[in-house]
């Protein structure tokens, strides 16, 4: 058996790579902190060019017909840049939401969005019963919304936004007021639950992928800054202590990096135990984003509390990455019910969404 990504996987990881490097800049990002949306329509468009936002959407729909062992990889290298713009609520949760209705009859839907999606012209957003609050709501031209075990399609201009407050200037979330109707309803009953619970499960993929890019950038930071700064005439990275710090961090990620891969092998194949490979997944790339956090911060010393100190974009991002999709409280529940009880993964349900 293969363990490996292939050839053309790493090709599309290090095109992603690449691209981020040289757009996704520290600057560009505090840049967007300062405006109205704090998202880039050009850079958007850029993402579309080189196929980010129709990564999963079917090929016949104009995307490029992959999978989560894919989208993985995209995912990681946008938590390394810290990119702010909507990969996770329109690529990696909402295209494959759409594809299911389609595959469930709501095929007018799926023919109206994918493309769209696919060329960079139409954003998703995505709500889920973790959370009272929708990510990007402000960008989605379409939204999908939970009604207890209904799903509902409700287009921006049928809904009331409310900003609130984040720790994240990169994040944007929104409480959505709207009202539900046989219309906007897409999905009801069992076919609606099983598909929010999916959707839920792709978005904790998502976070935990972008969160190993978070603390390997942090520890990238990190070494390069104890490379630079000076004690006693020579690189505080030659300190045993220092070392130590950082090859824990190291430690960390590179344990939690194999969870998370096999977590979007069992998203991408259906596997009966996708629920629990992803919780676990997002507790320990969480885990150890949060880790790479403390450690970086502690290297840097005074300097790193510093607003201009550009460690802080990584470390928000953190901190927000572990609160979405479920914190790691609930992941860890959800874990001890499956492993340890013996019973089925916890429903993502349990929390009654806006509109309700």
């Amino acid at each position: 058996m293969e363990f490996n990504f292939s050839e053309d996987q790493q090709l599309l990881q290090q095109a992603v790579r690449d691209f981020l490097e040289g757009e996704c800049t520290p600057a560009a990002v505090r840049e967007l902190w300062e405006t109205e949306t704090g998202r880039s329509k050009t850079f958007w468009s850029q993402l579309a060019e080189i196929g980010v936002p129709g990564l999963l959407v079917p090929e016949d729909d104009g995307g490029l017909g992959m999978d989560e062992r894919d989208m993985v990889l995209v995912l990681e290298e946008a938590g390394r840049a810290a990119l702010a713009e909507p990969v996770i609520s329109t690529a990696a949760v909402g295209v494959p939401l759409l594809v299911e209705l389609g595959e469930l009859g709501q095929s007018g839907l799926t023919k109206k969005w994918l493309g769209p999606v696919a060329s960079g012209e139409a954003i998703l957003a995505v709500g889920h019963a973790q959370s009272p609050f929708v990510a990007d709501a402000h960008v989605a031209d379409l939204l999908l919304l939970p009604q207890d075990q209904d799903l509902h399609a409700v287009e921006r201009g049928d809904v009331t936004l409310t900003a609130q407050p984040s720790n994240d200037q990169s994040q944007r979330l929104f409480s959505v007021d709207w009202s539900p109707s046989e219309k906007t309803c897409v999905a009801q009953g069992t076919e609606g639950a099983a598909l929010q619970g999916a959707a839920f499960d792709r978005g904790v993929l998502a976070c935990a992928a972008e969160q190993l890019g978070v603390g390997q950038q942090l520890i990238d930071m990190a070494a390069l800054y104890t490379s630079q700064r000076q004690q006693f005439g020579v690189a505080i990275g030659t300190f045993q202590a220092v070392k130590h710090r950082l090859a824990n961090a190291k430690v960390q990620v590179e344990y939690a990096r194999a969870v998370v891969y096999r977590a979007a092998h069992s998203v991408a194949t259906g596997s009966p135990q996708r629920s629990t490979d992803v919780s676990m997944a997002k507790v320990m790339a969480g885990e150890a984003a949060l880790f790479a956090s403390k450690e970086a911060l502690q290297v840097h010393g005074a300097i790193g509390y510093t607003y201009e100190q550009d460690l802080h974009i990584w470390m928000k991002r953190a901190w927000s990455l572990d609160l979405a999709f479920g914190t790691s409280a609930w992941h860890r529940a959800r874990l001890a019910d499956a492993i340890i009880d013996g019973q089925a993964p916890a429903s993502a349900f349990g929390y009654c969404a806006p509109g309700s």
